[in-house]
């Protein structure tokens, strides 16, 4: 039995598809920055697919006086959209998500919080350290 044709049009769309999005359009290649920083871009990849095809019915091929074969008619479409979400960045011990876009101020504000921390922790150590000479 003889294979419908629009398995072979899925197949050829899918195949496609696969070499457009890999692994690395979602996890982009990791970025060496001369302060010794890792930088990962990271981001969100979306796609669609639609394969739709059909023969003439039985009814049509009878109504015809000649023997013909008629052929199939098929058609697919696909659609990928890539959005940049964030950057990871590794540096020395420690791990920062750096977003491509905020939505409001407070999750700006929210992101920021571990880096103030940080900076806060510096000053009380300098400072602690000037207060024993």
């Amino acid at each position: 039995m003889m294979e419908h044709p629009i398995g072979e049009l899925m197949q050829t769309a899918m195949s496609s598809i696969r070499e457009m999005v890999d692994v690395n359009t979602v996890i982009g290649d990791p970025v060496q920055t001369a302060g010794g920083a890792t930088i990962i871009p990271i981001s969100k990849v979306s796609f669609g697919y639609v394969t739709a095809g059909g023969d003439l019915s039985a009814q049509e091929k009878q109504r015809t006086s000649e023997p013909v074969d008629f052929p199939f008619a098929g058609g697919s479409g696909a659609g990928v959209s890539v959005q940049p979400v964030g950057f990871l960045v590794v540096q020395d011990d420690s791990v920062r998500m750096l977003p491509a876009t905020c939505a409001t101020v407070a999750d700006r504000m929210v992101e920021l919080i571990p880096t103030v921390i940080e900076d806060f922790k510096g000053l009380l150590g300098r400072s602690g350290q000037q207060g024993m000479m």
